[in-house]
């Protein structure tokens, strides 16, 4: 029997790297893979917004409904699924 407990994360992965290296980064509610310098530095720098915005509402990813993940995502600069943005009138995405 599996006794592992599944666990919401961010996961980021960048495909414009052309430089041979291989980027990973594992944090809190995260995993990023890949991408350019420039591109696995701004994913590192959303996550860390992101779980910044969680500690101020005193809560955990595993917390948090689709309309809150989606208003956190907005607010630290993530995109936003189109439908989401033109459907969301309160409601439940």
């Amino acid at each position: 029997m599996n006794n592992r407990i599944a666990k919401r994360l961010l996961l980021g992965l960048g495909f414009d790297s052309n430089d041979g290296h291989v980027r990973i980064t594992k944090g809190k509610n995260f995993r990023l893979y890949g991408g350019s310098k420039e591109t696995h530095e701004l994913m590192q720098e959303k996550a860390v917004k992101f779980n910044e915005q969680l500690e101020r509402k005193n809560k955990r990813l595993d917390d948090i409904d689709t309309k809150e993940f989606y208003d956190i995502a907005k607010k630290v600069g993530l995109k936003v699924p189109k439908t989401y943005k033109k459907n969301n009138k309160g409601g439940e995405y």
